[in-house]
């Protein structure tokens, strides 16, 4: 199960118009802890940005799954509400459950969140749409994993 952390930004970037701005983004990435989370989005700050940054906050999002698109303007966030049922008390139970999708529009970002969930045996309902605060997503890549030196990985000894 993947845990998404929620990273704020603070750095200068060049708007359309050739003006610096400083602004604050927000980037959400999957790491196993807190130090890790700060060290990753580091090295993905440190190739995107020219000039110096500063890592506002980190903190674990709600976000339960995200679906990246090759295509896609917006992160869209998308609030359901999930219907089971507790056999043994004999009650609906509802589950709450966020989700990130990568969508031009918020008609696409639904299309793109039923299809996403087709695999899905329960009934949902969509209780929230809206385009999310993200800038951008980055998921978890094994070829990022960094081994410190003097320390070897278990499968080589």
């Amino acid at each position: 199960m993947q845990t998404w952390f929620e990273c704020k930004v603070k750095h200068t970037k060049r708007l359309d118009s050739g003006k610096e701005q400083t602004v604050t983004e927000n980037f959400l990435l999957d790491a196993v802890s807190f130090t890790d989370a700060e060290a990753r989005i580091i090295r993905q700050m440190q190739q995107m940005v020219k000039g110096e940054f500063t890592v506002t906050d980190i903190k674990k999002s709600k976000i339960g799954e995200v679906f990246p698109y090759d295509t896609g303007e917006w992160w869209f966030k998308a609030t359901l509400s999930l219907v089971t049922i507790d056999e043994s008390a004999g009650k609906e139970k509802k589950l709450r459950t966020m989700y990130l999708i990568m969508a031009d529009d918020i008609k696409q970002a639904l299309d793109r969140l039923d299809e996403s969930l087709s695999y899905l045996v329960i009934p949902y309902v969509v209780t929230s749409l809206a385009v999310s605060n993200i800038a951008d997503v980055f998921p978890y890549e094994p070829s990022e994993s960094m081994v410190p030196d003097g320390y070897k990985p278990l499968n080589e000894e």
